[in-house]
């Protein structure tokens, strides 16, 4: 199974990169992440036109046929033990995960409406950044408690 993060944002801070890429190189080679960081579209026709073009863009991102998480603040409230149980559904139907972020403005409604599940990572507001780096280590952790890795301790 392969996990994507499609992201709206490309130029983060060092220790975005640092953090994502160090939960990301601990995956095994069958588990890996990928990042797909798309870059903002221009304002200049409106907040709504670009948040629609941005959403067009990450849909032709998307892989046929994954599994469609969208990160949003208004999705459900998961523990992490429940995280691992739907990576274990989602592996078992072969069907790779692609974790979707959206730009400052969030995301294109097309999007939000396409997806298999809406997931918050908190209630908080998250920056786009951390919210990448707190995903890469959930799904890392999940990673650990389906193959009884001590990373995960309860």
């Amino acid at each position: 199974m392969k996990f994507l993060v499609v992201a709206v944002g490309h130029r983060m801070p060092a220790w975005v990169e640092a953090g994502f890429g160090e939960y990301a190189g601990r995956m095994p080679r069958k588990g890996r992440i990928e990042l797909i960081a798309l870059k903002p579209a221009s304002r200049t026709g409106g907040a709504r036109r670009a948040l629609e073009a941005e959403g067009e863009r990450i849909l032709a991102a998307l892989p046929r046929g994954c599994m469609k998480v969208v990160l949003d603040e208004r999705g459900a409230l998961i523990e992490t033990a429940e995280l691992a149980r739907r990576i274990a559904r989602w592996r078992q139907d072969g069907r790779d995960a692609a974790f979707i972020i959206g730009g400052a403005d969030g995301l294109a409604a097309a999007v939000k409406q396409a997806a298999d599940f809406t997931w918050a990572l908190s209630p908080l507001t998250l920056p786009h950044g951390l919210a990448r780096v707190v995903l890469a280590e959930q799904l890392y952790r999940a990673h650990s408690i389906l193959h009884n890795h001590p990373y995960h301790r309860e």
